[in-house]
């Protein structure tokens, strides 16, 4: 009866081993999900202090629940997009809408940007500013 006892109080900080290793694998701290995420420790802090990565707060101590930073994760996920398909379809798709009104007016916008048309405000597009004077073969 006494080897009973002696068996079980054996086992019993074996399980209490078992159990904190369990509880210490749900909660992991910077250097493990640093290593989980495949990134550098110093990038884990900079989005713990942006505010872009789940995470909890105990003291100073900084801890990630795993099933929270894998969520996190499949929200950072981006599709892949084929560039040249990608244009093909944007340039397809403006051809078929080209209405000869909006040339018009596009090309209205970029010569008032460049200042090349003719406005009461701004005199002709090629009118000398200065003192007043014209110059008319490269002399004043």
């Amino acid at each position: 009866m006494e080897r009973r006892k002696e068996c079980n109080k054996a086992s019993e900080p074996q399980l209490e081993r078992n159990h904190i290793e369990d509880l210490s694998s749900v909660f992991l701290n910077v250097q493990q999900i640093a290593k989980y995420l495949g990134t550098k420790p110093s990038t884990v802090y900079s989005l713990v202090e942006e505010k872009k990565i789940p995470h909890y707060r105990i003291g100073r101590q900084i801890r990630f629940k795993k099933s929270d930073v894998d969520e996190w994760m499949e929200k950072q996920r981006e599709e892949v997009v084929d560039v040249k398909v990608e244009d093909r379809r944007v340039i397809g798709s403006l051809q078929k809408r080209s209405d000869p009104r909006i040339k018009r007016v596009v090309k209205k916008i970029i010569e008032e940007a460049k200042g090349e048309r003719y406005t009461v405000c701004n005199g002709k597009p090629n009118q000398d500013k200065g003192l007043g004077k014209e110059v008319s073969h490269g002399a004043l």
